[in-house]
């Protein structure tokens, strides 16, 4: 077994880093640790936009980025620790999150935290969540990789994650908002990120004696930061590869009450309706025709608005008075 600590807590470099090194050691078993700066990472098959909150994301200037593996969209942050196992498809059972997780939970009952497995992949403590687990399965290795909350910024993940369930009508696997809690709370008030990261490193070595550190080579840095580049940042991955979904949204302006209706396909818009008591001198169809086409992004929709002749649509309205209808 490989034990790799991350240099980077950019999450797209870490996500990255997971694909990469399913190719780069096709055999052997890895033990991966990482931390994140502040980051969403959502589940492959998931509607990024109905998970996040993007006005606050965005404000926060919080990453966000789409794993390979299935599963519920997290929060990381610097007080919260990841790990991810890579073995050999077939020599442990897809199902079972145990086998893995067991670790995490001896180096905490050993230190008197009631910490246990329940349902499928959550660890808990006293009924909240610490611990989310996902899996995934590619090139003949099993990846299971998941969270530990020790000092997590509570307040930040229940606003970046918190959004209107009305505004996105989709068949997209969505998050359990369950109860959730720190481990800061059970363990000695001064540990850190790097203090868990030990011990856990020191209980996968009671284990597995013949492990050995590896440190990522320049060429190992080279090649994940062009995965990372080339996928793990674009919009396309983390935005365009969510499944299609219907998007709805009213505001009220000054110029009056605007309805929008959107049909997104891939992370493209199909088809467009707005609605509204606005008094519009050129028919709306014009610019729900403009929309066609268009990526349901902020950046692209902006561009839009600003092209186009909004009084002519909707009266005397700005694009940053009627852009939020859009997202």
């Amino acid at each position: 077994m490989l034990l790799i600590d991350s240099p980077s807590t950019n999450a797209y470099f870490n996500i990255a880093s997971e694909e990469y090194l399913l190719t780069r050691f096709p055999t052997e078993d890895i033990f991966l640790l990482y931390v994140n700066a502040p980051s969403i990472i959502v589940g492959k098959f998931q509607n990024t936009l109905a998970e996040i909150n993007l006005d606050y994301v965005r404000a926060k200037n919080i990453k966000v980025v789409r794993r390979m593996s299935g599963g519920g969209t997290v929060y990381h942050d610097l007080g919260n620790l990841n790990f991810s196992f890579h073995t050999l498809l077939g020599q442990h059972d897809f199902m079972d999150f145990s086998v893995f997780t067991a670790p995490v939970l001896k180096l905490l009952q050993d230190r008197g935290v009631p910490a246990v497995l329940q349902g499928r992949n959550d660890l808990l403590v006293d009924g909240k969540k610490f611990s989310g687990n996902a899996k995934l399965a590619r090139h003949g290795k099993m990846v299971q990789h998941g969270t530990i909350l020790l000092n997590s910024e509570m307040e930040v993940l229940g606003e970046a994650l918190k959004v209107n369930p009305l505004k996105f009508i989709d068949k997209a696997t969505k998050s359990n908002r369950g109860r959730v809690t720190n481990l800061i709370h059970y363990l000695p008030p001064d540990t850190t990120t790097q203090q868990l990261k030990e011990w856990l490193t020191a209980e996968i070595l009671s284990t597995n004696p013949m492990a050995q550190r590896y440190e990522l080579t320049m060429e190992d840095l080279a090649g994940i930061r062009k995965l990372q580049q080339e996928k793990y940042e674009t919009w396309d991955w983390n935005f365009g590869f969510s499944p299609q979904y219907n998007f709805k949204k009213a505001i009220k302006v000054p110029a009056g009450f605007i309805e929008v209706h959107l049909d997104v396909v891939k992370g493209l818009i199909e088809k467009a309706r707005i609605f509204g008591d606005f008094f519009a001198a050129r028919p709306i169809e014009q610019l729900e025709e403009q929309l066609i086409g268009r990526r349901h992004d902020r950046t692209e929709l902006q561009q839009l608005l600003s092209d186009v002749p909004l009084t002519d649509f909707f009266g005397k309205v700005t694009a940053d008075e009627i852009l939020d209808v859009f997202l």
